[in-house]
């Protein structure tokens, strides 16, 4: 048996026509943790995404599948936050993890605040997201109250190599 293909990837501005595919993105991946899904279902606003960065340019979706005919599988988008730099959404659709496309929507970030000559980016993330974090290098610095819950309070030094 031959192992299925990695689909192509490609990364680029988020546009107004994407919204439902964010919003579906958003909702699916948001509920895809158990642990969460009861808090979420409780609290229902929090599981519309209102998309105001897209607009602003602020959104990045990566986009798997031939060009032009592709589907949004992830999308992550960066606020200016009191630190610097934060990276407000990171979301993959459930049936598209483990395929690389937060890690690639994350250097997407990285290389373009590199250039912009930033330092550092920041993150309030979920705990059940610990492990992808510090596989891409974050390192955590402590625990935030959040509305939702307890956050991990998280940078990623933008001036290693």
């Amino acid at each position: 048996m031959s192992e299925p293909a990695v689909p192509t990837v490609a990364i680029r501005t988020a546009v107004a026509a994407d919204l439902p595919a964010l919003r579906r993105v958003y909702r699916t991946a948001s509920l895809s943790n158990a642990g969460d899904a009861p808090v979420l279902l409780a609290r229902p606003e929090y599981l519309d995404f209102p998309g105001d960065a897209v607009a602003a340019g602020r959104t990045r979706v990566a986009v798997a599948g031939p060009p032009g005919a592709g589907r949004v599988v992830g999308f992550v988008t960066v606020i200016d936050g009191d630190d610097g730099p934060e990276l407000e959404d990171l979301f993959v659709d459930p049936q598209w993890r483990r395929r690389g496309f937060a890690r690639h929507l994350v250097l997407d970030v990285v290389t373009a605040l590199q250039q912009a000559g930033r330092r550092r980016l920041w993150v309030t993330g979920n705990p059940h997201a610990l492990g992808f974090y510090l596989a891409v290098g974050f390192v955590e610095t402590g625990r935030v109250a959040t509305e939702l819950g307890t956050g991990l309070r998280m940078y990623l030094d933008l001036t290693r190599g």
